[in-house]
């Protein structure tokens, strides 16, 4: 994780919400092969190239998933105040029938899911610590939404990485993207 922090280049983005701007409560780094364009709340994602370690890592879980990743959004929490609302990873441009494997490095956080079907869900929350991968099978993010809450009482960072696969039509086209919270 410490490598990881020290060697990628992260950025922190504004994202507009109901009329109003504000900064990410994160920072971020798309890594992706060539092509595999990503974009959430009307913005483009930078292309990064894959760094080494990222590179084993999706070799690993492209073996284990049994489908090749082409792309990962990496999140760095510094700290219990960055916190990411309730989503589904659900932009035209991930292929909706892949997995998306997501690996979390550094201070234990809750990852809440709810279903989205139902006014008032229940909720579900996972503990999620140094070296823990949750591997979303396709349906997940038709039926669900998650989010990382912010926890004031945390004071390490959690580094998550979700690898995915980004359809290259989808991809090329720049579709357009829906979905809050980002």
């Amino acid at each position: 994780m410490e490598d990881l922090v020290a060697a990628v280049p992260w950025r922190s983005d504004t994202i507009r919400l109901f009329g109003r701007t504000h900064v990410q409560p994160r920072l971020m780094c798309w890594m992706a092969d060539p092509g595999c364009r990503y974009r959430y709340s009307g913005r483009s994602q930078a292309i990064d190239p894959w760094h080494p370690l990222v590179d084993q890592l999706r070799d690993r879980l492209s073996r284990l998933a049994g489908c090749r990743f082409n792309s990962v959004l990496l999140n760095l929490y510094r700290h219990g105040d960055d916190a990411m609302g309730w989503h589904a990873d659900d932009e035209p441009e991930l292929d909706d029938t892949a997995p998306i494997a997501s690996l979390s490095l550094g201070c234990r956080r809750s990852l809440r899911f709810r279903p989205r079907s139902r006014p008032d869900p229940e909720r579900v929350a996972l503990e999620l610590g140094e070296g823990d991968l949750l591997l979303m099978d396709s349906p997940t993010q038709r039926h669900w939404l998650h989010g990382l809450p912010r926890r004031r009482r945390v004071a390490g960072a959690r580094l998550n990485l979700t690898f995915r696969v980004v359809r290259p039509a989808a991809s090329a086209t720049g579709a357009a993207v829906t979905g809050a919270g980002r």
